[in-house]
């Protein structure tokens, strides 16, 4: 039997694969363009660029400030291959797979019928980024430091001194910006993750299958430390097999509050491929994930408008946020070209007012709350209390199934899938929810009657 040690020693390892930035010329900002914009975004992530991209479509002036806007992005992403497809990014995918499993035990699987895909961060971002030059989107070089408003004017300093001044200012820079104001105190719950693309000696898993979710526990037999505190707050392995000997490896909490410590996953990853017998030879590339799910949507409006991951659009039960920011974006910059493509000029309170309801109308809000109801009910419940939820909320329908997992049910949608959960979840589960889950459902009853009121 291989030691523990060997099965262990790739934590150690370094990543052999650095991330190149792409190399295209990019028309920047010059001295005579810094008088004004009509759109200033702020972020080269995916939000940032596919909105300047769908803006920048209809001859609206857009500038787009990054310190290093033609890097590529540190963290995968993965969508159902449908959802890219329906907004023509269908060629941007590293690789496809025409069905995913969820293993709930170690004799209960569930098979999802529908292809899966990793994104390509390198093709995505290509796309975008050519498609704001095919547009006129200018580039700046800087870091954003501060925004001044004035009544129909604002304006953002950068860290080099300069000035940039636009009709509206959308901050697309992640959750650790600070231009985004909220009413709340922000209770985020965390999705914590550890993550490598590696080689290895071999692996277990179906080359035609994603592993969406792995809960089985078996793993932590040997470690009673680790079986104990997995019990209270459970993690998950997330498996994308390319071919027998390479496969990208997640192990995955979740939600958490506050987050699992990176330390905790990582051991868990150690037992759960030592118990698979998947023996790491390198690591190509690898991630630490820190995701702030749920807590309360920035205030509605603002005289900064959010895209991307400060805006709310992350799926407060799954994490999930790129498939949706892609979708939203394309909305947003219709709301915005009607103002500021229109021989009106919209601008100040109407504009935000404008764009703001259009990425957050009140049945999204409505929605919202209930997903977000859907990240504190796995808050509440042991190892044992997640997986006989997961087995009654995969039983669904999949029309239902996959529609909630890609934020795109509606008002009614949702109250028959509620429904439809309670009829194949088992009484245990019934109980489980019952006992430990008041309190959330009691909040987000009153979040509902206050996006009502308000």
């Amino acid at each position: 039997m291989q030691s523990t040690a060997k099965f262990g020693n790739f934590l150690d390892f370094k990543p052999e694969h650095q991330p190149q930035a792409l190399e295209l010329d990019l028309p920047w900002c010059h001295p005579s363009d810094l008088a004004r914009f009509d759109v200033i975004i702020i972020g080269a992530g995916p939000a940032g660029l596919r909105l300047a991209e769908q803006v920048s479509l209809y001859g609206v002036k857009v500038c787009c400030i990054d310190p290093e806007p033609l890097s590529l992005w540190p963290n995968n992403y993965g969508v159902w291959v449908y959802e890219f497809e329906n907004i023509g990014l269908e060629d941007c995918f590293d690789r496809t797979w025409p069905k995913a499993c969820v293993y709930i035990d170690d004799s209960k699987t569930k098979l999802l019928e529908r292809c899966y895909g990793r994104v390509s961060r390198k093709k995505l971002k290509q796309k975008l980024v050519e498609g704001c030059v095919s547009n006129g989107v200018r580039f700046y070089k800087a870091k954003a430091f501060k925004i001044e408003h004035q009544e129909f004017e604002s304006s953002v300093l950068c860290d080099d001194g300069k000035e940039l001044k636009g009709s509206l200012i959308v901050d697309a820079s992640g959750f650790v910006s600070t231009f985004i104001e909220y009413d709340k105190v922000r209770n985020y719950g965390f999705q914590v993750a550890y993550g490598i693309l590696a080689e290895v000696d071999g692996h277990p898993f179906d080359l035609d299958q994603v592993v969406l979710m792995d809960w089985r526990d078996s793993h932590l037999e040997n470690e009673p430390y680790l079986k104990v505190s997995n019990s209270k707050f459970p993690t998950f392995l997330y498996a994308m097999p390319f071919d027998s000997n390479l496969i990208f490896l997640e192990e995955t909490c979740l939600v958490s509050r506050p987050a699992l410590s990176n330390s905790e996953v990582e051991k868990r990853m150690v037992a759960r491929l030592r118990h698979l017998g998947i023996s790491v030879k390198r690591i190509l590339e690898d991630e630490r994930g820190l995701i702030p799910m749920g807590g309360p949507l920035p205030r509605i409006p603002q005289n900064v408008m959010a895209t991307g991951g400060n805006s709310g659009v992350v799926h407060p039960a799954t994490g999930y946020m790129m498939a949706r920011t892609m979708v939203v974006s394309c909305d947003v910059a219709v709301a915005i070209v009607e103002c500021l493509g229109s021989t009106r000029m919209i601008r100040g309170k109407q504009l935000y007012a404008k764009v703001w309801n259009t990425m957050w109308p009140i049945e999204s809000r409505l929605m919202r709350e209930f997903y977000s109801f859907g990240m504190e009910t796995p808050l509440e419940l042991d190892l044992n209390e997640t997986k006989r939820f997961f087995d009654a909320f995969f039983a669904l329908e999949p029309y239902y199934l996959h529609k909630f997992l890609s934020s795109s049910l509606s008002l009614e949608e949702l109250v028959w899938l509620s429904m439809s959960l309670i009829k194949h979840a088992s009484n245990r589960s019934r109980l489980d929810v019952l006992i430990k889950c008041p309190v959330p459902f009691a909040k987000m009853i009153a979040n509902i009657i206050w996006e009502y009121i308000r």
